[in-house]
């Protein structure tokens, strides 16, 4: 089947696919919000719905002479280091214009300016939980400057790699962070590595 056709078919069907009866916060803080809701399916069935808002964030996939940048830090909820693309949201600017987002990420993280910053895509990292979207950006035409970490963040080691290297990274699970494998899919269904 067609999947425009399918889009069709809901929109053209018998009301939305779920109601929101009720809503309610369950935990927040300055990172998220852990909501609760009480939902009524297209059949009338009633259900329970938990999930995460978070603010939305940037990733960025740094490029210069054939190499790609990579950070590796700590993750707590999984207990280990990870390798990934510079990324990150502020929370005290919720609304900050994603561009501008991502040019501080990565001079923050990496100490790189962009000379080039072009938006690639935007993707939902985990919408079964979590309502955050990550905006992709590459950057290209870096220049060294001085980065500037977060308290959190000190523990942060960077790394350049081939594209090559990347890739068996990715393929050898060094390297699984999601929505890295996800940016380097969109550069690469943009020809742009």
């Amino acid at each position: 089947m067609d999947p425009s056709s399918i889009m069709k078919t809901s929109e053209q069907g018998a009301g939305p696919d779920i109601i929101t009866v009720d809503s309610r916060e369950v935990y927040a803080n300055r990172w998220m919000t852990v909501r609760e809701d009480k939902i009524l399916r297209r059949d009338g069935s009633p259900g329970l719905y938990g999930y995460v808002d978070k603010p939305d964030f940037v990733m960025i996939l740094p490029f210069d002479r054939g190499l790609v940048h990579l950070v590796q830090q700590f993750r707590y909820p999984i207990k280990s280091r990870q390798w990934e693309f510079p990324q990150g949201s502020w929370e005290e600017k919720p609304d900050a214009d994603p561009g501008e987002l991502a040019r501080g990420e990565l001079q923050e993280e990496t100490g790189l300016i962009a000379g080039s910053l072009i938006r690639i895509g935007t993707i939902y990292p985990l919408y079964g939980t979590v309502t955050q979207r990550c905006h992709v950006f590459f950057a290209t035409d870096l220049t060294p400057g001085d980065n500037k970490l977060e308290h959190e963040e000190q523990d942060l080691v960077r790394a350049t790699v081939s594209v090559d290297e990347l890739q068996r990274m990715i393929l050898d699970g060094d390297l699984q962070d999601a929505g890295t494998i996800a940016a380097f899919g969109l550069a690469r269904l943009r020809k742009l590595l």
